[in-house]
């Protein structure tokens, strides 16, 4: 079951294309993961306009660049930093990015994992907004939180396709603003 979250009737309708044209691809990459394949969306051309516009449109505020998180997210948040005359930096896994680099580690289920941002291209000050397709344990998510705001940045607030309620990845998060298109 879908519910849209915050919105108005063209946000609600919004949520529901894009639920429509979301795949949910069972046991991938794993046994036991359901993968949010938004690869159908992009391809709709006037569906992922519509994504960006909304993303832009709910920002709170200016901001100086537009973080996507690797990998999914850099599709999103570059269209969105153009349509806020912003610009964009990509948060990569450990590794994916010439130095110098500032990283930020957290856990996973099997282990730990690293996202990285070159710390140069964030201002000190600058009001990012954080842009990834789908809020899950939010761990990712809060790691590449620390990691702009230890390079000087201010999060000016999340913004997701899909936030997956039952694995409460809000939590993580807290004291930021979070917005997601479609509560599943």
């Amino acid at each position: 079951m879908s519910a849209v979250v915050e919105g108005t009737d063209a946000r609600a309708a919004l949520a529901r294309r894009v639920d429509a044209l979301m795949r949910t691809v069972p046991d991938f990459p794993e046994p036991g993961i359901q993968f949010r394949d938004i690869m159908p969306l992009l391809a709709d051309a006037d569906a992922f306009a519509a994504v960006v516009n909304a993303f832009a449109a709910a920002v709170p505020g200016p901001v100086d660049l537009v973080a996507g998180m690797e990998a999914r997210g850099f599709l999103l948040a570059a269209p969105v930093a153009t349509a806020l005359g912003a610009g964009v930096v990509p948060v990569r896994k450990a590794g994916k990015l010439p130095g110098p680099v500032a990283s930020q580690s957290y856990a996973l289920e099997y282990g730990t994992a690293a996202v990285e941002v070159q710390p140069f291209t964030i201002p000190d000050g600058a009001r990012v907004l954080v842009i990834d397709d789908v809020l899950a344990t939010g761990g990712t998510a809060a790691a590449t939180v620390r990691l702009l705001e230890e390079c000087g940045a201010d999060v000016v607030g999340l913004s997701f396709l899909v936030e997956l309620e039952a694995l409460a990845g809000r939590a993580l998060l807290e004291g930021h603003r979070v917005d997601a298109l479609l509560a599943l």
